[in-house]
């Protein structure tokens, strides 16, 4: 490319000096005017075509999401990988070259159907169609060699020829039969061993193959539809052979066990009652017993209920007794103790009357004093008669009029002397 921009520049050159020495020797003056002009008109042309070569081929081109680019450079031969972001890319120095990285799946057409263009052959020579799916991917570690090995379509140019090479010949190998149901596990195991290693060799890394519906020839199909009817009817009439004489087995393995469950009930049962019988024998010989012992029980408790009754009773009798006894001894010892009281406050009122008549024979007028103090609050004045001379109260009490002071002094002494 730097080659040929190097020829377009001289030609370009070559051009303007032909012109210019053939055709401009009468106006020198012109001549010199459209060289000193041509510099920049060359410049002017090389930017616009720059532009336009920017614009139709940008420099800078994006990795598509899932996929690897590969940039070869034309002049050393060097390659360098990208895998997600932006690279730059000068049109005639790179060539970029993408990748898939995610698993393809490539489903032969041709093949899938017994009238399609490209039908496989059976052992037989009769005409199939066979629905399969093929996974694959690039082997990532050798993208720089299959950049230079591999085409641009390799699906078509790759992965088609050699599935079709493998399938051909695998599904020559067997019948209709056995590619329709006996065998098909197998065909397939081998049509992806034999695919894997084939396709290895280019770069290619076979991720399975899985085979669908296998279309069969028309008359071929309805014979197999009648086989299989008829197999399918032998098959049912097999089955209800078996199931009926199941049925009787299990009528009679019923039967059996039914009689069996009655056996085993009924002796069961007797064991039951036998056991129960024992069991009750057993349980009386410690009833009676317990029955004995409790009658005793009960005796003992009467007696020892009376004998309680009794004691109780006597205890309340002495108990009553001393009650009695006690209650008498109390009421002489409150009555002796009332009659020592009313002795001592006969005494008492004796020894007090007697020191009450001294004080009185001694001291007349604390009759009088008493007297008011008892009359005092009901009398607020008393008002003796002048020059009575006797007990104040004589009127009151409805007494004698008082003796002469003569007489009454005497008769004080006369006691004084007494006592």
């Amino acid at each position: 490319m730097l080659q040929r921009l190097k020829t377009l520049a001289a030609s370009i050159r070559n051009a303007f000096s032909r012109d210019t020495d053939g055709g401009f020797d009468a106006e020198p003056s012109v001549a010199l005017s459209l060289r000193r002009a041509l510099p920049p008109l060359l410049i002017l042309t090389a930017v616009t075509g720059l532009g336009y070569a920017v614009v139709t081929h940008p420099p800078v081109q994006a990795v598509p999401h899932g996929q690897a680019a590969l940039r070869t450079n034309q002049f050393s031969g060097g390659a360098t990988e990208f895998r997600d972001g932006s690279f730059v890319r000068l049109p005639g120095l790179h060539e970029v070259r993408f990748f898939p990285l995610r698993d393809q799946s490539y489903h032969p057409d041709g093949i899938a159907k017994a009238g399609g263009p490209a039908p496989l052959q059976s052992v037989e020579g009769l005409s199939l169609g066979l629905d399969m799916t093929v996974r694959w991917a690039v082997d990532e570690r050798r993208l720089a060699e299959l950049s230079r090995k591999l085409p641009d379509n390799i699906e078509a140019e790759v992965i088609a020829p050699a599935v079709q090479a493998v399938v051909y010949k695998q599904i020559a190998k067997h019948t209709v039969r056995e590619i329709f149901s006996s065998q098909r596990a197998e065909i397939a195991s081998a049509l992806e061993a034999e695919l894997r290693a084939k396709l290895a060799s280019d770069g290619i890394v076979l991720k399975s193959v899985q085979i669908g519906s296998v279309d069969l020839p028309p008359d071929y199909r309805r014979g197999m539809d009648n086989l299989l009817a008829d197999s399918l009817a032998s098959e049912r009439m097999r089955y209800t052979l078996e199931i009926a004489d199941k049925k009787v087995k299990e009528t009679e393995l019923q039967a059996a066990a039914d009689k069996v469950r009655r056996e085993t009930a009924a002796e069961a049962a007797g064991r039951e009652q036998v056991i129960a019988a024992r069991a009750q024998e057993e349980a009386m010989k410690h009833v009676l017993p317990f029955k004995q012992k409790q009658i005793e029980q009960r005796a003992l408790e009467a007696q020892a209920d009376s004998a309680a009754r009794v004691q109780q009773a006597e205890g309340a009798a002495k108990a009553r007794r001393i009650e009695i006894d006690a209650e008498a001894a109390a009421r002489q010892k409150l009555a002796d103790a009332e009659a020592y009281r009313l002795n001592q406050i006969g005494k008492a009122n004796a020894g007090q009357m007697a020191a009450e008549g001294a004080l009185l024979t001694k001291h007349p007028l604390l009759v009088q004093k008493a007297m008011a103090d008892k009359l005092s609050d009901k009398v607020q004045v008393i008002i003796a008669p002048p020059g009575s001379g006797g007990f104040i109260g004589n009127a009151l009490l409805g007494g004698t009029s008082p003796q002469p002071k003569a007489a009454a002094e005497g008769h004080g002494e006369a006691t004084a002397e007494k006592e």
